[in-house]
């Protein structure tokens, strides 16, 4: 695995793991708000993906080793479209593995260019206005707890919340990739009727699993990570 580093259009850095195994596919992985790459949770991610593919893992702007602030969708855009040029230039297929707003960002992108191969979208939030974050259940903290990670906590960089946000629930009907919706039960961020929203109103090829008795995000691979791995194998690969 090497760190490489891509400019976007508007002269933010971001900072890429990209792990090359001779594959001419790639998964570009997404990870949400407070996620990085080199978390650990990501990191396994990326480890368990690149034993089928070449993968690139992302740190959106204000976040890990990139540049910027965070602002929650309206900016970051242009850093997956600047990871999907590169891996475009590079690779024969590309697939998205996003989690939470980067499940967002993730289907925002495949509705703007139409050479994704195919999606899975963890915790995927239909409008960010509408993410209930309940940070003080049991279901946020414990998780919460469990992943702490110094360096990563004094990483992040908020920016401006307020600036005008695509919802991916108005764009979910122009993605043409086959798109697998995955949604935790227990989630206290993005309840999953927002990702279970989003599959009823795509109308590409599309599969939805929810959970049972799992959080939000990569939870759904820590809680239980043979069935995560199970679907994401078959769905990116299985017809390969």
């Amino acid at each position: 695995m090497k760190e490489i580093k891509l400019l976007t259009k508007d002269k933010t850095q971001i900072a890429v793991n990209e792990y090359e195994n001779g594959f001419d596919s790639v998964v570009i992985i997404a990870p949400g708000w407070f996620m990085t790459k080199d978390s650990k949770s990501f990191l396994d991610i990326a480890e368990f993906l690149s034993e089928y593919s070449n993968v690139l893992s992302m740190d959106f702007r204000g976040h890990g080793k990139s540049s910027g602030f965070y602002t929650f969708t309206s900016r970051e855009i242009l850093d997956i479209l600047t990871v999907l040029s590169y891996a475009h230039k590079k690779y024969k297929k590309i697939f998205l593995a996003g989690f939470s707003l980067g499940a967002a960002l993730s289907l925002i992108a495949a509705s703007k260019i139409d050479y994704i191969d195919k999606i899975v979208a963890v915790s995927a939030p239909s409008d960010f206005k509408t993410i209930e974050n309940h940070f003080w259940k049991k279901e946020a903290w414990i998780p919460t707890f469990q992943k702490f990670e110094p360096k990563r906590w004094l990483s992040i960089r908020p920016g401006l919340v307020n600036l005008k946000k695509t919802k991916p629930l108005d764009i979910i009907n122009k993605i043409k990739c086959p798109t697998l919706f995955l949604a935790g039960e227990k989630d206290p961020t993005v309840y999953y009727w927002h990702t279970k929203l989003l599959y009823d109103k795509a109308e590409c090829e599309k599969k939805y699993v929810l959970f049972e008795n799992c959080c939000h995000a990569e939870d759904l691979f820590r809680q239980n990570p043979d069935k995560f791995k199970e679907l994401c194998i078959d769905w990116l690969f299985g017809n390969n």
